[in-house]
């Protein structure tokens, strides 16, 4: 069965109803960048247009673009000095050779960008795959973000590459009703991406898919115990589909690989603000999220190797 975006938006609020904001993502399809949004950024890390140079892939029929859903996004990292260009190209060493940091958001493959029904393709080649990894390797920077099914499925070749294992499923956590929050002693390490002389406390996350990161990462956001994964085969239908016990499992974390450095989150509205169907905010503007804006320069300047990069 094949669904428009439009139509599975539909299904979702049939579902699950516009009253109760039990899974923050039911409307994604209807969800669009927030056009009043403004960065807020005190201290750049950069003179305006200075920065290093950062890549947003939009060649793999991405659902987060920088003229779209991932506007917020590049005002953010605008803001503090970097430049943003969309890369709408296959990934090889040629097109990475003057980024510093390549950032991918819920790619898809071609045969499932209306269609979120297993089975779910890999968004990216085998020769992509090699090239980013060795371009990694060689001292790049990748924010491999993989939302709910199908994204994580979508991106599960390019995570085995690096030692990620998705589950291509929701992530849930009983009882939990809005936004996951993750706080300090609570899920949230900061340790690893610390920034000097800003202290982020929590962490709001709005859905999104469970991962296990390859030995030796950093867990930034680490699920409860409790927190499972609906693998669906087909996107929003719940009833009766096989669960995993995803506790303990990520759904942020850093490692370096060869020279390079990579963050991988299973969320993807958390590092943007959009407006939904039903008037709503989710991402740098909803109330639960008051750091996320921090958190995200952090997670960059980290990546960027931001000290120096800076000298």
């Amino acid at each position: 069965m094949k669904l428009s975006r439009p139509r599975i938006a539909a299904l979702a609020l049939v579902l699950f109803g516009t009253g109760a904001f039990v899974f923050p993502s039911v409307a994604r399809a209807q969800q669009v960048g927030d056009s009043t949004f403004v960065a807020h950024v005190e201290h750049p890390a950069f003179a305006p247009g200075t920065g290093p140079l950062v890549l947003l892939d939009e060649a793999h029929y991405n659902f987060h673009r920088l003229d779209g859903r991932y506007r917020p996004f590049g005002l953010v990292l605008a803001a503090d000095g970097f430049v943003l260009r969309p890369s709408r190209e296959p990934l090889t060493l040629a097109a990475l050779e003057d980024a510093r940091l390549l950032v991918i958001a819920n790619a898809i493959d071609a045969s499932n960008d209306t269609n979120w029904t297993q089975p779910i393709a890999s968004a990216f080649t085998d020769p992509e795959i090699e090239a980013l990894r060795q371009w990694v390797e060689r001292g790049g920077a990748l924010l491999l973000i993989a939302d709910h099914m199908p994204f994580a499925g979508a991106a599960t070749a390019l995570g085995d590459a690096f030692g990620v294992r998705f589950s291509d499923g929701f992530a849930m956590v009983p009882g939990v009703k809005g936004p996951l929050v993750f706080r300090r002693g609570k899920g949230l390490t900061m340790d690893a991406i610390a920034a000097g002389g800003v202290r982020i406390d929590s962490v709001a996350t709005f859905t999104g898919s469970a991962f296990e990161p390859p030995k030796g990462a950093s867990v930034i956001l680490r699920l409860p115990k409790d927190a499972y994964s609906i693998e669906p085969k087909e996107a929003w239908q719940f009833d009766g589909q096989p669960q995993r016990k995803v506790g303990g499992w990520a759904q942020g974390a850093v490692f370096r690989h060869g020279k390079g450095r990579v963050a991988v989150f299973g969320e993807a509205a958390m590092f943007t603000s959009q407006k939904t169907g039903n008037g709503g905010s989710t991402g740098l503007r909803a109330p639960e999220a008051p750091q996320n804006e921090a958190f995200l320069l952090a997670l960059v300047h980290w990546l960027t190797d931001y000290k120096s990069a800076s000298k």
